[in-house]
């Protein structure tokens, strides 16, 4: 094999050591296998095992399974003895695992129809769900018609709760002990407040619900949270007197118009002791542990409720929906709903959480050991596989999904032992039981021969090699400890020149006997090798992820790298939406490198500038605001939208130059909102209230206003006419005036008369007695 070979450079001395460098390692028993080629190594790749001449000798495990129960699928659920059901094949299989050697097997699950459903129903009794309470009286009959259309074998219960009767929590002065409402004007009179109460077991025969919550009764408590938490938890682990079926779809509808009491609330009211997880309802099916314990931890809902395979359903009132939102991702197998403040759409409310719950499959896993890995590739309705999922979703009754379960062990355990682990369908009744073994032994060491003569009597004769007694040395334990001599030494230099047994051993008998380090452990023909002098990262030798072997890490399945920091797993770089890296970058040591100009985030998802970004927005402002949209189912919606932090407004601000516009139509509106990354990783969207509408204009408003623009512009066109009109003949007009202003002549004259005598002057002289004249003749 070209390069390093990662089999010889272990330096493995023995069988068991060969394994665990690598799954491609193999182990060659054959006796003189060695002893014409001393720098070939019994531990090797099997190709290189068999050209070596080693065929028929080798110890190469491979991790194997077996199908040990394997019953087919049911298509329906009624009708059929709960034994005969099956959801999930195969029920149990077995694994016999070498470490670093991957195998996988394939679920398949079904959500059969006409499954057995059982339906508890948990309702707040304090005050404020008075209304509540008179529009469920007639519930049972109702429910029990809608739900039958969905299966033919349903049953009922109810129970209800307050909060604990003890203060600050209830009113405990001694004149509230059998009326709380006591001095409250509008509703004078109430019963005395409690933990929980268990009023009707499961059963088929609805009018028993219906004569339960008519004798039901408000109550009161001082504080606005509520104690349901508590009816919650008794709710699931009580399950005989509640009366679970095991053959049935377990529901549990929690109804409630305010928050919640959570664990350490309690000390408010002096309970320090931790809830145990366990049933306290008393002779009279109430809650007696309701002033001796805290309230329970979502931790422990969410363990009891899938001990117990339990889906519960929120329905809570619009004001507190996010609250219980939230509380879905952490308590899996929750859904939540929006309750009217007067219950009147319970039963559809109950009916869509049932068929939501029913649309979708999603594996959980109990007990896996820690040095198993598990890996899930889901292959949904589609037909495409998205690895590192673990849940389809838009699933019918009836539909069939698979999952490839990969499972790799990375280490053997310290003792000979074997383990076993549960995969569940979230909700489901049935489970598929793995058990598994660790081959971590070779055959041949099984065959080990004390006091061998191919050990010259002084060791055990296993797998090709003598192990010595104590006090013995050598290939053949032909040597004592303490034999000693210059013609040895040389056999104990890796080279000339160098120093015997690299410094960190002593020559014994041809070989070198390594020194004890606090470090770890020294080895190698020449003691040149250890198992601490590897790259580190963070401290950490090998970053965790490998074994140090003569100083050079040889990392784990799923890691790369000199120090082996980077991961070769590509589950942490799926987005949200099944893509790696959003489609948008490339995942290198399992974490995500952007390429995409403006793209940020943990996969990419985050990228302001891209295209496409307003519609992903759009969708988590939809199952969010409005629990509509492709993203509508709540675990869906949390996982896709759990860094958006969206704010309502009456009256959307623009001017933000952070703030990127986006809009979208709704039922002829246009829903606007902005959005701007946050220096944290999140998106702030800030969205209006209500979609912006504008209505279209009438035809006659169409034809009046066409009629009136082209009467103004007339207008407008005449006014110009008339305005040029008196500009020209006012400066006609006062050109006239400039030219009468220059006239000569008198008003009263007429420049064009003429007088008709016409006068005309002769010049002539003449001689009167010798006088001269010049003058004039008339």
């Amino acid at each position: 094999a070209e390069g390093l070979n990662l089999c010889t450079s272990g330096s493995a001395t023995s069988c068991e050591e060969c394994l665990l460098i690598h799954p491609k390692c193999a182990w060659c028993s054959k006796e003189d296998f060695s002893s014409t080629k001393s720098i070939t190594s019994r531990c090797d790749f099997l190709q290189n095992l068999l050209a070596n001449g080693c065929a028929g000798a080798i110890e190469n495990p491979s991790s194997s399974i077996s199908v040990l129960r394997n019953v087919p699928l049911s298509s329906k659920g009624s009708g059929q003895s709960h034994l005969d059901v099956t959801q999930i094949t195969p029920q149990k299989v077995a694994l016999n695992l070498r470490p670093g050697d991957r195998t996988s097997f394939r679920v398949q699950v079904r959500q059969v129809e006409d499954y057995p459903v059982d339906l508890y129903y948990l309702m707040d009794l304090s005050l404020s769900m008075n209304d509540d309470l008179d529009n469920i009286r007639n519930l049972g009959t109702k429910l029990a018609e809608e739900m039958r259309k969905l299966t033919s074998n349903f049953r009922l219960g109810f129970g209800s709760f307050v909060d604990k009767n003890i203060s600050p929590f209830s009113y405990t002065a001694p004149r509230y002990q059998n009326n709380p409402c006591i001095g409250y004007k509008l509703f004078p009179s109430c019963v005395p407040s409690f933990g929980f109460r268990h009023l009707l077991s499961l059963t088929d025969k609805v009018d028993r619900f219906n004569e339960e919550v008519q004798k039901q009764k408000v109550s009161r408590n001082r504080d606005a949270p509520e104690g349901g938490f508590d009816a919650i938890l008794q709710a699931a682990v009580c399950k005989e007197k509640i009366g679970w079926r095991k053959e049935a779809s377990h529901l549990l509808v929690f109804t409630t118009d305010d928050v919640p009491h959570i664990a350490l609330d309690g000390k408010l009211g002096g309970l320090v002791q931790p809830h145990d997880g366990q049933c306290h309802l008393n002779e009279a099916n109430e809650y007696s542990a309701s002033s001796q314990l805290d309230y329970p931890s979502l931790a422990l809902l969410g363990e009891k409720l899938a001990e117990n395979n339990i889906h519960l359903i929120f329905a809570v009132t619009k004001s507190h929906y996010m609250l219980y939102k939230n509380f879905t991702t952490l308590i899996p197998g929750t859904t939540v709903e929006i309750l009217h403040k007067d219950s009147k759409n319970i039963i559809e409310l109950i009916v869509k959480a049932y068929n939501s719950i029913r649309s979708k499959v999603e594996l959980t896993v109990w007990d896996s050991p820690e040095d198993i890995g598990l890996t899930f590739t889901a292959t949904c309705q589609d037909g495409l596989s998205y690895p590192g999922l673990r849940k389809c979703g838009d699933l019918k009754i009836g539909d069939t999904v698979s999952f490839e379960v990969a499972v790799e062990a990375r280490s053997c355990p310290a003792e000979a032992a074997s383990h076993s682990f549960t995969i569940k369908p979230a909700g489901f009744r049935d489970t598929l039981e793995v058990a598994v073994s660790y081959r971590c032994q070779c055959g041949c060491t099984g065959r080990a021969a004390p006091a061998s003569g191919k050990c010259s009597g002084n060791g055990t004769y296993a797998c090709g090699l003598c192990e010595c007694e104590p006090g013995y040395l050598g290939a053949r334990c032909e040597c004592r400890e303490g034999a000693m001599g210059e013609l040895h030494h040389a056999l104990c230099r890796e080279a000339e020149g160098k120093p015997l047994c690299s410094g960190r051993g002593e020559c014994s008998c041809n070989q070198c006997q390594c020194y004890e380090s606090e470090f770890g452990n020294i080895y190698g023909p020449f003691c040149e090798c250890d198992d601490f002098s590897c790259a580190r990262y963070k401290g950490v030798l090998c970053s965790g992820h490998g074994e140090c072997h003569c100083g050079e890490c040889k990392c784990h399945a799923g890691y790369i790298g000199d120090n082996c920091n980077c991961s070769t797993e590509t589950d942490s770089c799926v987005s949200s939406d099944g893509q790696m890296c959003s489609g948008r970058g490339a995942c290198v040591c399992g974490k995500c490198q952007c390429t995409e100009p403006g793209a940020f985030g943990e996969t990419c998802e985050k990228c302001p500038t891209c295209p496409g970004v307003c519609s992903t927005k759009r969708d988590c402002i939809e199952c969010k605001l409005f629990n509509s949209g492709r993203l509508a189912d709540n675990q869906t919606c949390q996982k896709h939208c759990k860094d958006e932090i969206i704010t309502t407004v009456d009256v959307l601000e623009t001017d933000d130059p952070n703030a990127i516009l986006c809009a979208y139509p709704v039922n002829n509106c246009v829903m606007k909102f902005t959005y701007m990354e946050l220096p944290s990783g999140k998106s702030n969207l800030t969205v209006l209230k209500e979609p912006a509408c504008s209505s279209a204009p009438s035809a006659v408003t169409i034809v009046l206003a066409v009629i009136g623009s082209v009467v103004l512009i007339g207008i407008i066109l005449l006014a110009l006419w008339k305005l040029l009109v008196t500009i020209h003949d006012r400066r006609e007009f006062d050109r006239f005036q400039s030219e009468r202003s220059r006239a000569r002549y008198e008003m009263a004259s007429n420049p064009l008369y003429r007088k008709p005598i016409s006068t005309h002057n002769v010049e002539f002289t003449f001689n009167k007695l010798n006088k001269s004249y010049n003058g004039t003749v008339d």
